[in-house]
């Protein structure tokens, strides 16, 4: 890991990890400048480990590049990926707000850049400013509502549903305009996040193949009816 002061970069390309943030997006420019004083940065390699699941959080992270996996350790020793970050996304928020430790393990999925922002900091800015405040409580309600919508899609949808649904949600981060896209974890991740085995995943990505939804070169994907892959989602 490596990490420096956002302050001491480049002015003009630092305060990007801010503009990612849609909590952030709409602050003053003042504003903007009195968090790009307190924020931090650091740099992971894939597999390093930015917290553990039972640490103590004392800040709030914001994923600036790459992808982080959140994960929990089963009860036989398996990590068990339970969501993915991606650019804009933070998190670390709960932990800070209320002072309890990090319920889940972050790791780097690949070379991952990361913003953070130390409790005190953050906490002060909150009181100083309601409107940014109001708009991190919306923000919070909307990742509780994400949360609540794919716990959702894994309890009460069959596996062909659950996987067009997660295929279309990585398209929506990675490349929302091209129906080329890259499986931001390997293919035994997905069928973790799913609910599948390694088997039945790769037997519904080669239907999909051949049923002409999707062409699939490792973890490479095109897809080629994208009206076809939605209705499987029961996406309008």
């Amino acid at each position: 890991m490596i990490t420096c002061d956002c302050h001491a970069q480049n002015t003009d390309n630092a305060p990007s990890c801010l503009a990612h943030v849609p909590v952030f997006a709409q602050l003053r420019e003042a504003e903007v400048r009195l968090l790009h004083s307190v924020m931090r940065t650091s740099q992971f390699r894939k597999g390093e480990i930015i917290f553990r699941e039972g640490d103590r959080s004392d800040a709030l992270f914001v994923v600036n590049r790459g992808i982080i996996k959140l994960t929990k350790l089963e009860d036989n020793g398996k990590e068990h990926i339970i969501r993915l970050l991606f650019p804009g996304d933070f998190f670390g928020q709960f932990a800070l707000l209320q002072e309890k430790p990090h319920y889940a393990s972050a790791i780097a999925a690949d070379t991952t850049g990361v913003c953070r922002i130390h409790r005190s900091d953050f906490l002060d800015i909150l009181r100083r400013d309601p409107d940014t405040a109001a708009r991190f409580m919306t923000a919070l309600s909307a990742q509780l509502e994400e949360a609540d919508a794919w716990a959702a899609v894994l309890t009460l949808l069959e596996a062909d549903r659950r996987l067009a649904k997660m295929l279309l949600y990585f398209r929506r981060k990675a490349a929302p305009n091209s129906p080329d896209f890259t499986l931001p974890v390997s293919k035994k991740e997905l069928a973790g996040l799913i609910g599948a085995t390694p088997e039945t995943l790769s037997r519904k990505l080669r239907q999909l193949s051949d049923d002409g939804v999707l062409g699939v070169s490792r973890r490479k994907l095109h897809i080629r009816n994208e009206a076809e892959l939605r209705r499987l989602a029961g996406e309008p």
